[in-house]
């Protein structure tokens, strides 16, 4: 594929009771879009320290790092604790301020968004405003397709800022329970919820994953469901970030989008029945996914 996606914002360290694994959206849909053979630049922050090196060295060796990945001198390398339910269903704990608050518009990652087919981001980075004012001035600076991951941690949100970013969006996926927080309204039925949510904000595209349950997609006028797929052994950590990159993935190839959104859910249950973010892909995924 020749498309080109920058996803843009945070890059931390997951601490969970038997170790730590790299993580944050943005990244994680980066690794995910890199083992599809998607070309892809990832841009954040990281600190001057230890943990940072160890960020760097990761990016590294998974072929993500460029210039596009900043270095802070004086606010530290992001450390979430996550807290796994009976379920195995995350919930994190978020330090601030951290390095990716702090990312500054340069030229390198003025030119990666120029010369992007989409850019992903989302609103955890966004809660700062610096890094906020870069991702807005960026998305000024690109005709790139813009794909809003609303990844709602409280309290490291705003409803304003929600707002702002789902207004410059063309692409809005998010979870069920978000979709109800952000819709609101006496709307039971999802679909007319998502169609409330069109008639607001026009986004040319809508996504709204259900976990074990799949997703439904709302694009071009048309909605497409699929069921989904039953998953046990793992954990949620990821599997949302893993949907999107193959649904972003088989956008951007103009495949026909029912079948991406299937293969998208059978890679989001996958990656819910591991440890971790980003396992690599079995020959089941492979295969399914037609990768070389």
């Amino acid at each position: 594929m020749d498309k080109h996606v920058l996803c843009f914002g945070e890059v931390l360290w997951d601490t969970f009771d038997d170790g730590k694994k790299p993580g944050g959206a943005p990244m994680n849909v980066a690794m995910h879009l890199a083992q599809q053979q998607v070309n892809v630049a990832f841009a954040s922050r990281v600190g001057d320290d230890e943990a940072g090196d160890e960020l760097v060295e990761f990016l590294k060796r998974n072929n993500l790092f460029s210039d596009l990945i900043q270095r802070d001198p004086q606010l530290p390398t992001c450390e979430v604790t996550v807290e796994l339910d009976e379920q195995q269903h995350a919930t994190y704990i978020i330090p601030q301020p951290v390095s990716w608050d702090n990312i500054q518009l340069d030229n390198a990652l003025v030119q990666s968004a120029v010369h992007a087919s989409a850019i992903v981001f989302g609103s955890l980075a966004c809660r700062d405003e610096t890094t906020r004012d870069t991702l807005l001035n960026l998305l000024n600076e690109t005709q790139a397709l813009k794909i809003f991951d609303v990844n709602l941690r409280a309290p490291h949100y705003t409803l304003s800022t929600i707002e702002t970013l789902t207004a410059r969006a063309d692409v809005v996926k998010m979870n069920e329970d978000e979709a109800k927080l952000l819709i609101g309204g006496s709307k039971a039925d999802l679909r007319d919820m998502m169609n409330e949510f069109r008639s607001k904000y026009h986004p040319k595209t809508i996504v709204v994953t259900r976990g074990e349950h799949g997703a439904i997609v709302w694009h071009d006028h048309e909605f497409y469901d699929s069921p989904g797929c039953p998953a046990s052994g793992g954990d949620t950590v990821g599997a949302g970030d893993s949907f999107l990159a193959t649904f972003i993935a088989g956008l951007l190839a103009g495949e026909n989008l029912q079948s991406v959104v299937d293969k998208a859910c059978s890679v989001g249950a996958f990656v819910a029945s591991k440890r971790g973010a980003n396992p690599p892909y079995d020959e089941h995924i492979r295969k399914l996914l037609r990768l070389k």
